[in-house]
């Protein structure tokens, strides 16, 4: 796909235009400077077709400090997948040292390149975008991020410079959000995922601020990869920039298909661990659990089987979900979670028919319902409602709710029976009279 990276010097307004294009609010805006770090990727459509944009952190040549260096090493990366760069320049500010830095060095790419002078709100600031000229650019593209004036022209712009073949929709992906607390190794389980450094990586905790997505396409199945900023407890969110990042984070499951809770395991689960695939839980996401950092613990016979048990036994109502021991830094079976993160996909579109649903139900489930002479299953009959996750209506002779236990034990019942591989059950009951009872989940 036609990639459109925007880069320019640090609170000039590039996650403000990165929004504005793609029409999320995908980037953390705020007028801290160095809010967005990594580089984040997302698809724009203009009149029909569609491009991808690259936002990247605000660029400062020659730093040494840890993160700006790093910063520094992701806008290049985007500058390298680039197909047009996007040069954003504060117009009231005027041309400063560091625009003119960063001219030469996108000139030194060779590839080309649009000047978008920004906060031009009004038309009377337009004269102050022409003094870049002087940058040796011909065209110049007035624009006010903030309040949307000039950003169609400037799509226009880019779509026109595009190859038609470029532009082709692209196919089914799997969207993938990597979920966890700081420090658990999410951003160094997707660069070794994608095979380069595409996240900043550090011991700082919470160095990844926004959700940051990369495609990747293996066996010709393609994926959404998201690396999320580490959730905190509440409480334990100072800046500003922090509280957005865990919202942002919560957002990115919502949007996913199949979720990874990576947790630390020399440190073994925490009740942080928990609450976070929770959120994955309740918003009904397919989801594995990756045990992170195997590398570290000492090990014998019987140490995977104990750091399991102990894992199930901190997180109960996560027994549906498959737990893989990796390391990502050495690699160790980090690649193969993608097969299982397919298979979890496609369980959540499986569909049992009703009338296979209803003699399972009879023959299997009733039977053990019936705990007295002459007392009835509660259940009349059921079907499945709909998929993504599987969701299951059980019509009942009963008008009050179904006792949780019957409905744990039906889910498991289902699960044995028809898989629905790392992925949540959803049971909803239609009780006499119409009453509709409450959603469960297991």
């Amino acid at each position: 796909m036609y990639r459109v990276a925007i880069v320019g010097r640090p609170n000039v307004g590039k996650s403000t235009l990165f929004n504005r294009l793609t029409r999320t609010r995908k980037a953390i805006v705020g007028n801290e400077p160095g809010i967005t770090r990594d580089r984040l990727i997302e698809v724009a459509e203009w009149d029909g077709r569609e491009f991808e944009v690259i936002d990247t952190g605000g660029i400062i040549p020659d730093e040494k400090d840890l993160i700006p260096e790093k910063i520094l090493e992701q806008a290049s990366l985007a500058l390298e997948d680039a197909s047009l760069i996007i040069l954003m320049v504060d117009a009231r500010a005027g041309v400063t040292p560091l625009d003119e830095a960063l001219n030469s060095m996108i000139r030194s790419t060779g590839k080309p390149y649009l000047l978008a002078a920004n906060k031009v709100d009004v038309p009377q600031v337009e004269d102050q975008a022409l003094q870049f000229h002087s940058l040796g650019v011909e065209q110049i593209i007035p624009v006010s991020a903030e309040h949307g004036r000039g950003v169609g022209g400037l799509a226009e712009e880019i779509v026109r410079r595009a190859p038609e073949s470029a532009l082709e929709e692209q196919g089914q992906e799997i969207r993938v959000a990597i979920i966890g607390r700081p420090n658990v190794g999410k951003s160094s389980l997707l660069n070794r995922l994608v095979g380069k450094q595409r996240v900043i990586v550090t011991d700082i905790p919470g160095t990844t601020r926004d959700s940051i997505d990369t495609s990747l396409t293996v066996q010709g199945q393609s994926y959404r990869l998201v690396d999320t900023a580490g959730i905190r407890r509440k409480g334990k969110t100072d800046q500003m920039a922090e509280k957005l990042s865990v919202v942002m984070a919560r957002k990115s499951i919502v949007r996913c298909d199949v979720a990874l809770l990576v947790i630390d395991a020399s440190q073994g689960a925490t009740k942080l661990d928990a609450t976070i695939g929770g959120y994955a839980h309740d918003a009904g996401k397919s989801l594995l659990v990756v045990a992170n950092k195997w590398d570290l613990v000492e090990k014998d016979a019987h140490t995977a089987h104990k750091t399991e048990a102990e894992i199930r036994r901190k997180m109960r109502f996560l027994d549906y979900a498959p737990l893989i021991f990796v390391s990502a830094l050495t690699g160790q079976r980090a690649v193969k979670i993608l097969d299982p993160v397919r298979q979890a996909y496609q369980a959540r579109f499986d569909r049992v028919p009703t009338a296979d649903l209803n003699h399972f139900v009879k023959r299997a489930i009733s039977p053990r319902l019936e705990t007295a002479p002459g007392k009835k299953s509660p259940f009349l009959y059921a079907t499945q409602a709909s998929v993504s996750p599987p969701t299951f209506v059980v019509f009942t002779r009963t008008a009050r709710p179904l006792h949780f236990s019957i409905v744990r034990y039906l889910s498991n019942r289902l699960r044995h029976q028809y898989g629905f591989f790392a992925t949540p059950i959803r049971v909803l009951q239609r009780m006499r009279k119409g009453k509709r009872g409450t959603s469960r989940r297991k």
